[in-house]
């Protein structure tokens, strides 16, 4: 085999173990199944059994160093995760936030001792961790973030408010993204830092959502949260290569639930069109039926392949590359996820609409891989200005 083509299957082709890993994943999503995670939303429970069961086969953790717990593995892998357990219509949005963003930040950049303290728990699931970052003002746009940390002796005080976190309620901690005040130019830069639930000043208020998952979203207020020394992750002077290091693998992760999500309700859909019967065959034989099925399919596919490929470049530390590759999967993900969707409703008729066919409740669902962590308006205008040179209209 050459070079080039190792260099193909590697970037584009799944591995046996990784085939391996999707089929076991696919078996346990498949073992719990849609009506486990509605009957959770329905009583406002939470998907415990089922995080509890995928961190004690070391799923939840596969991507984090194996000397930490861990599976030694990358954001390759834990999207796998995500994805089958989203097709098996048992999605776990924590895995977004817990082990790729956080954990993915404390491996690369916290010290040993935070390390030692959260990786083996956010690899077996015994502990989660939320993440913090988006702003009432702020929106998209991370770089008007106001929650601020100044120092006072060796402590920091943190300030600030933050909305639509998820989990923070079943989290042990929170990672926060703040700014502080370089000394040299007086400008403030992002720094995280690791809040534990129970900190006094630390307090959440969850929000209503029209949204039924088991993972509630959350408004943060704090006010000067004393922090210590060590609650800051990383180098002070490095926290926007630190924040990227992190919202790669959110992006990356989200591609991911889109996916599962449209395949679920895409094989939904094929499922009644092969056995629904109105006239002499089934609807599926009909054209104007099996055609937009074959085109969710296709854009599904294509999707996967650009998410594979931010996933081989983030995981081969090619940040830069991957951010544009990150973005560009998450948009596509989140296009084909919703037309799937919608696809599959519209193929049932008024039976999509019905609690029975479970299909319905996803219509609000897709939307939030257009919407979160960024909406797609800005990934285009990342793309129109650093992949095509176009000039800023912001």
């Amino acid at each position: 085999m050459t070079t080039t083509q190792g260099t193909f299957d590697s970037a584009l082709l799944e591995s046996d173990e990784r085939r391996a890993l999707r089929a076991a994943v696919g078996d346990l999503g498949r073992r719990y199944g849609r009506e486990y995670f509605t009957a959770a939303v329905r009583a406002g429970k939470h998907t415990d059994e089922l995080w509890r069961e995928a961190g004690a086969l070391g799923y939840l953790g596969v991507n984090l160093p194996e000397e930490y717990g861990g599976g030694g593995c990358g954001m390759a892998e834990l999207s796998i995760v995500l994805e089958e357990l989203g097709a098996a219509g048992c999605p776990l949005l924590l895995l977004i936030v817990s082990p790729a963003i956080c954990g993915t930040v404390i491996a690369r950049f916290g010290t040993e001792e935070q390390k030692r303290r959260w990786l083996p728990g956010l690899s077996d699931g015994s502990l989660r961790m939320a993440f913090g970052i988006t702003e009432p003002e702020a929106g998209s746009n991370s770089h008007r973030i106001t929650t601020t940390a100044r120092r006072d002796g060796d402590d920091w005080l943190l300030t600030g408010r933050k909305v639509f976190i998820s989990g923070v309620d079943i989290a042990d901690a929170t990672l926060i993204v703040g700014r502080t005040e370089d000394a040299r130019t007086g400008k403030l830069k992002p720094c995280l830092f690791i809040v534990d639930r129970e900190t006094p000043g630390f307090e959440y208020r969850q929000i209503e959502m029209e949204l039924g998952a088991p993972e509630k979203q959350f408004q943060l207020f704090l006010d000067d949260v004393r922090l210590p020394a060590d609650a800051l992750v990383g180098d002070e002077d490095a926290g926007l290569l630190q924040l990227f290091a992190g919202l790669n693998p959110e992006r990356i992760m989200t591609a991911a639930f889109s996916l599962g999500m449209g395949r679920f309700a895409l094989d939904k859909a094929v499922e009644y069109a092969r056995t629904r019967q109105v006239w002499q065959s089934p609807i599926g034989a009909h054209q104007a039926i099996a055609h937009p099925l074959a085109v969710a399919h296709i854009e599904l596919e294509l999707a996967r392949l650009m998410m594979q490929k931010a996933a081989y470049l983030y995981d081969a530390g090619d940040d830069m590359g991957a951010g544009e590759a990150a973005n560009m999967a998450k948009y596509a993900a989140a296009e084909a996820g919703a037309k799937a969707v919608d696809q599959a409703v519209h193929t049932l008729g008024g039976n999509g609409l019905t609690t029975e066919y479970g299909l319905a409740a996803l219509l609000t669902a897709s939307r939030v891989g257009r919407i979160a962590p960024v909406s797609r308006e800005m990934i285009l205008n990342f793309v129109s200005h650093h992949t095509l040179g176009l000039p800023k209209s912001y």
